[in-house]
């Protein structure tokens, strides 16, 4: 060890701006890396400062690689192989760190003498093949296991969606081809729970039987198990088989079906804070809770999810397009007086007619006025709407 190197380890592994500059250089020039979460940066600061002081030291010791240094690599290659990031764009990401850490030894004082510096290009040009190899590797091995486990593949797919453990739609889209599967789109996100609470806890059997229940022959989806619920990821026309499948199971849940496919972690998001708060006349045997009825929940707890224009087509639907006016008007009416009779009366129609448009209704926004739960959502949306 020179004192020089190891003045520069200490100065840079003590300066709280070189891991941030990493992986600010690392975002700017690996595209895989730009559309990370909040989640993943943090994972990608937790290794950016590992490798800062494992590197460093490798320079000021002139020592190699442990076998605990190769391990932990391989591990990080075989998280990226799960969650879909491809490996070229793990290395890339390797190789600019290496570039921005030369950069920040070459301005951490005085120039370098010429051994110091022989030293730090023979320690990175000897590491980054080490690694790139043992890295490749384990990502090789770890998607062909992956793949010749689908059950499993598919589980983790579903976790890494709705946690939002992806880098792109473009690496989503990849990754789903290497499982030979095509993602729902438009999908509906299905999150389930026990009715009684507290019981068994759900099992990744539970999870795949309700989905053989709800979907189709030739639409396979993954499931997965999230604490006491279960999460299955459906194509959105398989929605309609819901209820059944979950009352017979003693099951309730919410379906979100209006988010995007690259924002599956804010459609699970939404379904889960809905069985949080929802009341329980808010849920109904024939019915699940929809986005509508999460966005209401969401607004109820301060916590506004959609504009107000979105909220109320959530909820009233085909109701506020044109053409249907009477509609509104009985509605209206009927949220104003609490009583067909006397809506009917406002109107001047017949208690009977009154009853028919709000059959019609019901059937438009699969919203019954006389439910209690559904009344509310709807005087809400024809609330902010207006």
């Amino acid at each position: 060890m020179t004192e020089e190197r190891e003045r520069v380890r200490q100065q840079l592994t003590a300066d709280p701006r070189v891991v941030p500059a990493i992986v600010t250089a690392v975002r700017e020039q690996v595209p895989a890396y730009a559309v990370l979460d909040g989640s993943r940066l943090h994972e990608v600061r937790a290794i950016a400062a590992w490798a800062l002081d494992r590197l460093l030291h490798l320079w000021a010791t002139d020592g190699a690689l442990t076998p605990a240094d190769l391990r932990r690599f391989r591990g990080i290659a075989a998280a990226r192989a799960a969650d879909g990031r491809p490996v070229q764009a793990v290395l890339r990401a390797y190789r600019v760190a290496a570039t921005t850490l030369t950069d920040e030894i070459a301005a951490a004082g005085p120039p370098l003498g010429a051994a110091d510096a022989f030293a730090l290009t023979r320690m990175a040009l000897t590491t980054l093949d080490t690694l790139a190899e043992e890295m490749a590797t384990a990502y090789t091995a770890t998607s062909e296991d992956l793949a010749g486990d689908r059950d499993r593949a598919l589980r983790l797919l579903l976790d890494d969606l709705i946690t939002g453990r992806h880098a792109s739609l473009g690496a989503l889209t990849d990754r789903a081809a290497r499982l030979d599967i095509q993602l729902p789109d438009p999908y509906c996100l299905l999150v389930a729970e026990p009715i009684d609470r507290p019981g068994p806890a759900p099992t990744q059997e539970a999870a795949r039987a309700l989905l053989a229940a709800v979907t189709a022959p030739g639409e396979p989806g993954p499931a997965t198990v999230r604490g006491s619920r279960l999460v299955l990821l459906l194509p959105a026309a398989a929605a309609g088989r819901a209820p059944q499948a979950l009352r017979e199971r003693g099951l309730r849940g919410c379906a979100i079906s209006e988010e995007s496919l690259d924002r599956i972690a804010v459609a699970y998001r939404l379904a889960a804070d809905a069985l949080d708060t929802a009341p329980a006349h808010a849920h109904h045997p024939t019915r699940v809770l929809t986005d509508g009825d999460a966005q209401v929940l969401a607004l109820l707890g301060g916590r506004p999810a959609a504009t107000p224009e979105h909220l109320s087509r959530l909820i009233l639907g085909p109701l506020a397009r044109p053409g249907h006016d009477h509609l509104m008007a009985a509605l209206t009416a009927y949220l104003d007086t609490g009583s067909a009779n006397a809506a009917a009366r406002r109107l001047g129609l017949h208690p009977q007619s009154l009853r028919y448009r709000l059959r019609r209704i019901t059937d438009l926004t699969d919203r019954d006025p006389r439910d209690p739960w559904q009344r509310l959502t709807l005087d809400i949306a024809r609330t902010i709407g207006h």
